[in-house]
Order: C-alpha cells, then sequence, then structure tokens
C-alpha cells in the first residue's frame, strides 16, 4: 500500500488529490506484471477498460500509419498516466497504440473509477483536456487524431455546446433606419440587405424597435395597413441582448425565456450585430436545446406530457458528455418554464383575458432554476390592487384560474406541492399590498414558522404576467432588508442550520434503512449549502436567483474567499450531478418515480470518500454561520 502511495503521489495529476482520495485510489488499484514484450494496445481498437499507471518499467506509445510505421513516438517511465485522455475525448478507444516492455509493473485503475475522479476534481479532469490542447497543436498528433462521430460520449463534444461563446458565432451586422420611414421603403430595404429583422434607431442612434418578415405579415398585410405609414406605427419593443461574452447555451435560453426571435449581440458597451433564433439552434443542431423548441410547439397539455417524459433520457444524455449540473439545472428549468408557460395560456384562453395585471412566480428549487426529476408545484400569483367593487371579481378570477393551471400541471407530472405553497391555496394568491404586508410580517415576528416562510417566498422568481409588479416587490423588499431586526436573521440562520450533513462520529456516511437498501437522503445532504447562502444573500441585500448565482456574488463582494467558493461551488454541483444521474437512472432503468435517496452500495469506493469530503467542507461552513449569525445561542 505505502508503495502504491508514493507513485500516486508522483504521478501526475494524482498528485493533485486529497490524502484520503489518494488513500481509497491506492485500495481500488490493479496490479498487473508484463512478463514479456507485449503489444497492450492498439489505436482505435482497443477499447480502454480504465487507465494505467506505471510503477516499474517503460511504455513506448505511438501512432501506426498506413504503411504500419511508427509516427509520434513517445517513450514513458514510473510515474506516467495512459489512457486519460482516451477515456474521456476518443469514446474510450486507445488513442495511440502500447508496446509494454518486459519487466513492467502496471496499477490499473477501473474507468468507473477514474470518470469519478474526473466529476468530482475540476483541476483532475482539467490536466487532460489541457494536455490534449498542447497535443493537437502538433501537427503529426493531430493528423492521427479522429475527432469522435459521436457526440454521445464526448467531453470534447459538451465543450464546443456549451462552452462556445457569442463572439465565436457568425451574427449579421444592424440594418437600420430612421422611425419616420415608410413601411414599403423598410420592406425593399430588408429584401436588399437579405435580412429577416430591421432595427429602428432614433436621432442619437439608440434602438428603440425593430421590424421582423412577421411583424410586417401580421401588422401590415394581414392588418390592410397603408404601407407608407411611418416604421415606427408597427415597430415591435423592447430588444433583447446578450454580450460578446455570453455562452451559446445562455442565448438560446435567453431567447425561449422571453420569447425573443432576435437577439442584438453587445461588446463594450455597443451594439455590433445580431442573431436570430433559428441561427442559434442551426449551431445545436445535436443539442438537447432544440427539444424546447419542440415544447413550445405542443398543442395540448397530453403533448406536454409526452414531453416531459422525455426529460430523464435528455439529462442522462447532457450528464454523459461531461456537461455541468448547473447547465444541465437551467436546461430543466427552461423546460419546466416553457410547459408552465404554455399551461397558462391554455388556461386564459378557456377563461378570457384577466381582469387585473398580474405575475405568476414560482418558488423553492424552482424559482432558484435548481430543479431535478423529483419535482412539485411552489407558486404563487400577485395581482395588481384594484378598487374595493372590483376586489371580489379579481379574486374569484385568480383563484379559479390558479386551480386550473394547478391541476394540468399535475396531469402532466408536476404534482400538487405537499405543504400547501401552490397558487391554487387562497393563502398564497394576493394583491400586491398584501404581499408585501406578508413580507413584511414575516420579518418583524421573527418566529421559527415566519422564517421559513420568509426562507421560501425569498426564493421567487418571474414566470409569467406583468414583471413590473414583481420588480415593485422586489424593490419594497430590497428597502425593508436594510434595517432588519436582529433577531430576523438569527431566526433565518436556525432554520439554516436545521439539517446537518449524513456523517457519524466517526465520519463514515450516515444512511437509513429503505426496504432492504441502506441509502441517505441527497436532498437534506445538500440543502445546507442552499440555506447558508441564502442567509450571506440577505444580509448583503443580493438577489441572485441560484444558489451559485449567489456564491459568485458574495465572493465578488470579499464575503467569501476565493477558497471557499471554489469549495462550495464544487461541492454543491457535485451532488446535483449526483442527484440527478440517479434520479433519471430511477426512471428509466429501473421504472420507478424519482426520489432522493441514493443506496451506498451503487457508489464506487471514491465517490463514498469524495462525499465524506464534502460534508465535512459543508459541516465547516455551517460552523462558521453558527458564530456569525446566532452569537453561539445554538449551543
Amino acid at each position: 500500500m505505502e508503495k502504491r502511495l508514493t507513485i500516486l503521489k508522483n504521478t501526475t495529476p494524482f498528485n493533485l488529490l486529497p490524502d484520503d482520495v489518494l488513500l481509497s485510489i491506492a485500495d481500488s488499484l490493479q496490479e498487473i506484471r508484463y512478463n514479456k514484450e507485449t503489444l497492450a494496445y492498439r489505436q482505435e481498437i482497443t477499447k480502454m477498460k480504465g487507465v494505467d499507471i506505471i510503477a516499474e518499467g517503460e511504455y513506448e506509445t505511438f501512432f501506426y500509419d498506413g504503411q504500419n510505421n511508427k509516427r509520434s513516438v513517445e517513450i514513458h517511465h514510473t510515474g506516467y498516466c495512459f489512457g486519460g485522455i482516451s477515456v474521456l475525448l476518443n469514446r474510450k478507444k486507445a488513442l495511440k497504440s502500447v508496446i509494454v516492455k518486459k519487466g513492467t509493473l502496471v496499477y490499473f485503475l477501473p474507468r468507473k473509477d477514474f470518470r469519478a475522479l474526473c466529476s468530482a476534481y475540476e483541476d483532475f479532469f482539467q490536466y487532460f483536456t489541457t494536455d490534449f490542447g498542447n497535443r493537437m497543436q502538433d501537427e503529426e498528433f493531430a493528423h492521427f487524431f479522429k475527432k469522435p462521430p459521436s457526440f454521445e460520449e464526448s467531453y470534447i463534444a459538451s465543450e464546443q455546446l456549451y462552452s462556445r461563446k457569442i463572439e465565436a458565432v457568425a451574427y449579421r451586422d444592424l440594418i437600420s433606419c430612421k422611425p419616420d420611414f415608410p413601411i414599403c421603403e423598410a420592406a425593399k430595404l430588408m429584401a436588399d440587405k437579405k435580412v429577416s429583422c430591421l432595427f429602428v434607431k432614433d436621432n442619437t442612434q439608440q434602438i428603440i424597435g425593430f421590424v421582423t418578415d412577421i411583424t410586417l405579415r401580421d401588422r401590415v398585410i394581414a392588418q390592410c395597413i397603408d404601407a407608407k405609414q411611418a416604421i415606427q406605427t408597427i415597430m415591435d419593443n423592447p430588444i433583447v441582448t446578450i454580450s460578446t461574452n455570453a455562452y451559446v447555451y445562455e442565448a438560446i435560453l435567453l431567447m425561449f425565456r422571453t420569447k425573443a426571435r432576435y437577439l442584438v449581440v453587445e461588446k463594450n458597451g455597443e451594439y455590433i450585430g445580431f442573431l436570430s433564433r433559428n441561427r442559434l439552434l442551426s449551431e445545436q443542431a445535436q443539442s438537447p436545446l432544440v427539444f424546447i423548441q419542440s415544447v413550445k410547439l405542443a398543442l395540448n397539455s397530453k403533448e406536454l406530457k409526452q414531453k416531459w417524459e422525455k426529460v430523464p433520457l435528455i439529462i442522462t444524455q447532457l450528464l454523459g458528455r461531461g456537461v455541468q449540473a448547473e447547465i444541465v439545472n437551467q436546461v430543466i428549468t427552461t423546460i419546466a418554464d416553457t410547459i408552465a408557460q404554455k399551461v397558462i395560456e391554455e388556461v386564459i384562453g378557456e377563461l378570457g383575458k384577466p381582469p387585473a395585471k398580474f405575475v405568476y412566480m414560482v418558488l423553492g428549487s424552482e424559482g432558484r432554476k435548481e430543479q431535478t426529476l423529483k419535482t412539485d408545484q411552489d407558486n404563487a400569483i400577485i395581482y395588481e390592487d384594484k378598487a374595493n367593487e372590483q376586489r371580489e371579481l379579481v379574486r374569484s378570477y385568480f383563484l379559479e384560474f390558479a386551480k386550473r393551471v394547478s391541476d394540468k400541471l399535475n396531469d402532466i407530472g408536476f404534482v400538487y406541492c405537499e405543504g400547501g405553497y401552490m397558487a391554487s391555496n387562497p393563502k398564497w394568491t394576493h394583491s400586491l399590498s398584501h404581499w408585501k404586508r406578508n413580507y413584511k410580517s414575516w420579518m418583524e415576528e421573527s418566529l421559527p414558522e415566519s422564517a421559513i416562510k420568509f426562507s421560501t417566498f425569498f426564493d421567487c422568481r418571474y414566470l409569467y404576467g406583468d414583471e413590473q409588479i414583481m420588480n415593485e416587490l422586489q424593490d419594497f423588499l430590497d428597502e425593508e432588508l436594510k434595517n432588519p431586526m436582529e433577531r430576523f436573521f438569527v431566526f433565518i440562520a436556525k432554520n439554516a442550520l436545521q439539517y446537518n450533513p449524513p456523517l457519524t462520529f466517526f465520519n463514515n456516511i450516515r444512511t437509513q434503512t429503505l426496504g432492504k437498501s441502506e441509502v441517505f437522503d441527497i436532498k437534506n445532504a445538500m440543502t445546507p449549502v442552499v440555506d447558508l447562502v441564502r442567509v450571506y444573500a440577505l444580509q448583503n441585500r443580493i438577489f441572485k436567483l441560484n444558489t451559485g448565482e449567489r456564491l459568485k456574488a458574495l465572493q465578488e463582494k470579499g464575503i467569501f474567499s476565493e477558497t471557499q467558493f471554489h469549495e462550495l461551488m464544487q461541492s454543491y454541483y457535485y451532488l446535483m450531478s449526483l442527484r440527478l444521474k440517479n434520479q433519471a437512472s430511477q426512471v428509466i432503468h429501473e421504472k420507478i418515480k424519482p426520489n432522493n435517496y441514493i443506496e451506498l452500495k451503487n457508489l464506487t469506493r471514491i465517490e463514498q470518500v469524495t462525499l465524506k469530503e464534502i460534508f465535512k467542507t459543508i459541516e465547516n461552513f455551517q460552523a462558521g454561520i453558527k458564530m456569525r449569525f446566532t452569537n453561539n445561542l445554538l449551543g
């Protein structure tokens, strides 16, 4: 065992891992001794079952060319890891051929354990991708490397699809006209320039609106409007912008959330071009993001239910590509949002136009954009204040509206909330002034039950309706948080400390018996991070939506150090990835409804050691907040 540890500590990138993890790896290694010179791996033929660490002896790696000559020959000795790039980036096929010299001793690490390390430790994973990038700069290496034809098992594909920035996409130049430009001349300009979107600029060159092919069809031709009228009479607004530093997947999700068909590209405060939805989707032809568009085209609740049932397969596909859990959460949330918006529009079609402006907001994990496959309804409605004689009419409409939306969502697969945090519950459908009183009273009462309500409703997000109502509520809350009662934060912190990481006194994972299995609840394991980050966000009046965004904002404010930020981000999204994989597997393979219980026997020893390290990190985080917010009131 001591020799194995010594070799691991002198092998890159294993030397980056914690000692506890190295001990677990050492115990998992298999020894292979070569008593004669052997062609161990053949490029593009041999399937890699794991990675090799040379303990003694020598590997000769090379490519065979068309005449069976050796090319790009390299000699490797003790402390070299072979196979990482092949497993991660070459469809698990050996990238190069290998001749092992007589007398060589190899420590073999199974593929599952190796992939688990890559998921848990970003620096470890990045070593192999960086090494690959450096090798690809060598012309001979690049010549022999064959790009994977399938995106399904390639980390490189995930980089292309989810790490490509807007600046790398070919966008169109902005074509514009003045507000008084005749409609017919605008149409001619669009035809001449071969663009489907024309922007309208005022005298200061600010974009004040836009016109598309659809605008001309629906507002001019369909309504027989005089085409000599000024373009400003039919233009659309507002515009939706995206920075060149944003990622392509963010642009697509933004388009689906805002229903925009065009994005104006912004760089250093200047508008430099525009992108169409069709252009972005064509860039993502093999991406599950295209699935969202098919959801938008669904005609009824039955079709929406069928779409939602396909989501576990999409999640498995994304995670299999190595896509980060944070991105996977966003994809699930966008699909769920799109379904809910379709349902809301269907119900409005049944009941008629709402009698008042309103906001349908979502709460909890959906509000934080951290949805998983086990999801229930958490929502509420805020409507504008109306005169006394209209109040009952307005309230009656929205309660019936909320009931129908909730019933339809339940039928699709978004089950009713057991705690009753739904708009269909009369307690959570009210006027804006009533909601302001709710928040104020929860802060002033400073009771345990009030702290729970406040925490739930702080994680709220606009989904449908008049967003200005939501903005007004947030502005009100921002003012109230400037001078909160001291006991308010004490109770909020106490509420955040009610869950502890599942570790025993001897730092083993604490389990519970479920049927014949020993399991632990991964949602409860993650809750301390969510709750405690929320406390810091409240104290610093940070209104970012999800845990990751809040962590980034707190790090930028200097509340968390860079080390704390990275530890918490890595811990939280490692747990999220494990949770999503487990739920997808339950639906696809076990044919059961997804839950948050993970069987300990299904985890490798390395995954178990990694979880213990994560739970220790969370415990330390809890200890810090206990002292900071409760003055040791909890003992």
